[in-house]
């Protein structure tokens, strides 16, 4: 089984782990690539205004230039601590023991603008990229979404095992899941105390963060698409099969009374 997390735009400071090495990421197919966007990251931050321009930098984040001037030299942490946010706040990835971690490092992947899909335990530096950013690559000016896609399609193809997608849909668009049976895009949804259910947006990713953290302390073995979804109910998370025909599951979610968005500490029912 493979979980797919999207990044976020803010990272922790620091690491103590050794700078960047780009052979020892996991995916290793995905290397070219990588080359080229962190080649072309690192020069467009040679110029302060350019990489405001194209990163779409406010005042207060200068110092994201700084950040990815130094992304080849800069230390590194494992992916799933460098990331911050509401997401992976709900992951807790400080938390986790030896043996979770373990299962993350097999488990869980992170859909990076700059590297691709990285492992949970890859080390990575902090840096400052989105997936509508534009850079100056070897093949012209482009998307990154044009240069990651096809590299992260064949990736995610080379695997038959079960892909579970939390990205958001601009990242996922990076390394789109092949078209088979055990490939899941997962949508979060709310269930109000009257019964009514609609998309949730902010805080999807609290329900993606503490969905993930629960497959991770339960191993993240399963092999089928049943073999998930049984799991789920028997936990008592209401996952189930989108029923437009598609191969999205629908996470729902209760929602608390009088604060519209804010979910419940659990996602069971």
């Amino acid at each position: 089984m493979l979980i797919l997390l999207p990044p976020s735009e803010t990272k922790r400071d620091g690491g103590a782990g050794s700078p960047l090495a780009l052979e020892r990421l996991r995916f290793p197919s995905l290397h070219p690539v990588r080359r080229e966007v962190v080649d072309a990251v690192v020069s467009l931050a040679a110029d302060h205004q350019a990489s405001v321009r194209a990163l779409k930098l406010g005042p207060k984040q200068a110092g994201e230039v700084e950040r990815n001037r130094s992304i080849v030299s800069a230390p590194t942490m494992r992916a799933l601590e460098r990331y911050t946010g509401v997401l992976y706040d709900a992951l807790d990835a400080g938390s986790l023991d030896d043996s979770d971690w373990a299962v993350a490092a097999e488990t869980v992947a992170v859909q990076s603008a700059l590297l691709g899909l990285v492992g949970a335990d890859d080390a990575v530096p902090a840096y400052r990229l989105s997936f509508d950013s534009r850079l100056s690559l070897k093949r012209g000016d482009a998307s990154l979404k044009k240069r990651w896609a096809a590299a992260g399609a064949a990736a995610l193809a080379e695997r038959d095992d079960l892909l579970l997608d939390l990205r958001s849909e601009g990242y996922a668009a990076l390394a789109p899941l092949p078209d088979r049976e055990n490939a899941h895009y997962v949508r979060v949804l709310a269930r109000d105390d009257r019964g009514h259910v609609r998309a949730l947006n902010h805080f999807n990713k609290q329900a993606k963060g503490l969905l993930t953290r629960a497959l991770i302390e339960t191993g993240a073995s399963f092999a089928t698409s049943a073999e998930l979804l049984g799991w789920a109910a028997d936990e008592g998370y209401e996952l189930h099969p989108a029923n437009d025909g598609s191969r999205d599951l629908e996470l729902v979610v209760p929602e608390v009374r009088g604060a519209p968005g804010r979910l419940m500490a659990t996602l069971r029912v």
